[in-house]
């Protein structure tokens, strides 16, 4: 996974999985929120110490390990948006810096 590759000492490892760990436990408070872009991407607003971790690598972690958490907040985030999660533009690295004001690929 390439997000894998960000963290280059076994410390930024563990505060990045210390980082996504408290996003599923935001999620699960709803402390945070899924934002969906007009595109169909995804971005987290609440989510505050990332620890270097993008939203879109926060997500590919999450859905890997399947997190109910995660499934729920998405749920209520499509429900809300109108609109599906596209996996296509999650693909092409379609992101926000800001919590879902703005998206962009690089």
């Amino acid at each position: 996974m390439p997000c894998d590759s960000q963290a280059t000492t076994p410390q930024a490892r563990a505060r990045q999985q210390t980082a996504i760990e408290r996003l599923a436990r935001a999620l699960g408070n709803n402390e945070a929120t899924v934002v969906i872009g007009a595109s169909g991407s995804i971005a987290f607003r609440g989510w505050n110490e990332r620890e270097g971790v993008s939203d879109l690598c926060a997500y590919r972690r999450l859905a890997a390990s399947n997190s109910p958490t995660l499934r729920r907040a998405i749920m209520r985030a499509e429900a809300m948006a109108g609109r599906k999660i596209d996996p296509r533009a999650i693909a092409s690295g379609m992101h926000s810096h800001d919590s879902g004001a703005t998206w962009s690929t690089h």
